[in-house]
Parts: structure tokens; sequence; C-alpha cells
């Protein structure tokens, strides 16, 4: 066996082991409610409940989670459970009348805050599809597709979503561009449909044309409407974990389309550019958030290290190693995971620490709150189980 293939096999073995017998566990323990059906996510270091509130988001992204585990790693009744659990929940609670769906709500379905996004419903869309393929039940893919079209709905109509800023800022954020790929690429995994492919070129096409500025060589968050160069704080902001979560979703994209080359180029282009400026040399890991003129952040968590970045960097230079061959990107993969499993990782209670300082000890040791629960971490295992075992099959 070459030091490749041991490699290979030995982070395969260790995302299997890590998601069903340490963070699946933890989650099915401590978030599941068994009275009023799916998940609390605001979760102490040892398990114990912080808070009742429920995301919304996390209704759909633990009902994908499960599901997907369910079809891509084991069989676990367990898991397919919880995910129709989630599901019930939304279907039953988290729909407001006009369509759109809320943020935050009691444990009993209460509505209690609702945003101007359509990331909840992204979410649910992923989990209805996933499930569908899970239990065999076509009705869920036919919901998620439904559901899809109707966010398109959102986002396209002007007044049902509140634009970020008044009429004398005009912009466009990277946020939704990006989403848009994955769940159509979810969605489309169960139901085919000329509009999710359509929405991911769209999505594509904007990415080129607007975001990606060489002159800066970086993804920006935020341009105008013809995507041009915002001087403003926000407007200078590149996320780097969020540019290489859009570089893996452009490289899942190329490797449906027969690796296409101009995707895979356009995929590690981005990926290359926002390790640059997102890898601290000094700590490790990837850093919240830098300026494109390398001017102060604005923002109060820039230098802190968030479990999410990482967690996309390791899915992202798999996947650029899958495309491209070229072993940089699995010496990427393992400076990106030592530093992430010697900081991140609670030995003692189980799952992962959410918020690091920047030299990676920890912010604050709660397992989950309304942003962070069981997706990322869970999700990088599974990918990363999918994408090694591929590897070693070739």
């Amino acid at each position: 066996m070459d030091s490749t293939t041991h490699y290979l096999q030995m982070w395969a073995d260790s995302y299997r082991q890590d998601l069903i017998g340490n963070i699946m566990p933890f989650w099915l323990k401590h978030g599941l409610d068994s009275k009023h059906g799916g998940v609390y996510t605001c979760i102490n270091r040892d398990g114990s409940l912080i808070d009742t509130t429920k995301s919304v988001w996390f209704q759909g992204r633990f009902g994908f989670i499960a599901a997907f585990a369910y079809n891509n790693v084991e069989k676990n009744a367990e898991w397919l459970a919880a995910s129709k659990s989630c599901i019930d929940f939304i279907e039953k609670y988290c729909f407001d009348e006009d369509g759109r769906m809320f943020f935050e709500v009691k444990e009993d379905g209460t509505p209690l805050r609702k945003r101007r996004y359509v990331f909840s419903e992204c979410f649910a869309a992923i989990a209805m599809s996933e499930y569908a393929i899970a239990s065999g039940d076509c009705s869920y893919a036919e919901k998620a597709l439904a559901l899809f079209k109707r966010i398109r709905h959102f986002v396209a109509t002007p007044g049902i979503l509140e634009p970020k800023y008044l009429k004398a800022l005009e912009a466009q954020g990277h946020s939704i561009t990006m989403i848009l790929i994955n769940t159509a690429s979810r969605i489309r995994a169960a139901i085919d449909d000329p509009v999710l492919s359509s929405q991911i070129d769209d999505s594509i096409m904007l990415l080129s044309k607007y975001f990606i500025h060489p002159e800066f060589k970086a993804l920006l968050e935020m341009v105008g409407p013809n995507g041009e160069f915002i001087d403003t704080c926000n407007g200078r902001a590149i996320n780097p974990g969020h540019c290489i979560e859009t570089s893996w979703f452009l490289l899942e994209e190329a490797k449906y389309r027969n690796w296409d080359k101009k995707l895979v180029e356009l995929a590690v282009t981005i990926l290359d550019w926002s390790w640059e400026w997102g890898w601290d040399k000094e700590f490790g890991g990837i850093i919240n958030f830098r300026d494109c003129r390398n001017l102060p952040c604005q923002d109060y968590s820039q230098d802190m290290k968030f479990w999410w970045p990482q967690t996309e960097a390791i899915i992202a230079t798999l996947y650029a190693y899958q495309a491209t061959a070229d072993k940089k990107y699995l010496e990427m993969h393992k400076q990106i995971s030592d530093w992430t499993y010697a900081c991140f990782p609670d030995k003692e209670y189980g799952e992962w620490y959410g918020y690091l300082h920047r030299d990676g000890t920890v912010a604050q040791p709660a397992k989950g709150n309304i942003f962070k629960g069981p997706f990322h971490i869970p999700r990088m295992m599974i990918k990363g189980c999918m994408l090694c075992n591929e590897l070693l099959s070739k």
C-alpha cells in the first residue's frame, strides 16, 4: 500500500467512525425533541440544553444530514426517523401564510422570528429531496421541487424579500448565488427538472461575471448590480470559508458534467485564491474575514476560527485533488485536517467546539446555537468518506 492510499484509507475510516460513533449519537441523544419533533441546537458543551428556541435552518439542515448519512454511510433506521421528524416539524410549524418560512420558532413551533432571506426554504428543500431518496417516497421530491420554484419566485420578484440596503446602495450578494447551486444540485439527485440545471447555469454565470475580481485575486461577498466593486468595508469583504465552500459546489457540478474543464479551472482558481487569503500562516486554520485591499476588517470576529470554514476546506481540497490529481491539494488537505483535528474536537464530551480564538484556543465551549448544529461537521465527514472511497476505488 503506497503512502497516498494509506492516507486516504485512514481518513475514510476516520470520517466514518467519527460520524457513526461521535457526531450522530451526540445529536440524536441531546438534540432530538421526542415531544414536539424536530431538533434543538442550543446545546452546551456536555449536551445539556441552553435554550429551547429552535432554528428553522436546522430543522432542514439536520433533516438533510440524517437522510444523507442514511443514503451514503449506513442504513440506520434511527437516522431516517430523525430526518422524518425534522421534516414533519417543518411542514407542521415552519411555513408562514405567505408561503415563506420562519427563522426561529419556540420548541412547540410557535413562530418567533422571520428574516428576509430564503435559506430556511433552501435547507427544507434539500431535506425533503434527500429524504425522498432515502425513503423511496417520491412525494417528498415533488415537494422539494415545488419549494425550489417558490424560492426562485421569491428571489426574482421585487417587493417579496426586503432588500438589504435602501436605494442609495444597489448590491447583490454571493450567499444566495452560491446556495442555489447546492440546493438545485441536491434536489436534482432526487427529481430532475430543467429549472434546476438552469439555476446552476445562472449562478455560475453570476459568479464568473460579477463576483470574481482578478484584480484582487478574490471572490467578493458583495458587488454592484453589474459586478461593480463597492469600495466600502462590506464591499471589500472576503469570506474565505464561504468562497472555499463555493469552490467545492462548483467542483461537484463539474464532476456531474464529466469534469467540465472550464468549471474545474474556475473552482480551483477560487480555492487557490481563497486559501491564500484565508490560511493563517502564523497560527494555522482558515480565518474568518479579510479585506481585499488589506485594510482593517469591520467584523468583530474577523480573526477568529469558526468550525465551518475548516470543514469546507477539508471537502474542497479532497475534491480538488480528485479533479486535478495535483498532490498539492492533498498536502493542503493534510494541512487543514491536522490543524482542525488538533483544535476543534472535544475529547471529553464529544462533538466539536464551534468558536476558537485566532491561536486555536476555545472562545466558548457550547456545541450549538441558532447557527451551529449538526450540519457542516457531519456533512464534511459524509462527503470526506465518499470522496476518499472514490479515490481509493480508482
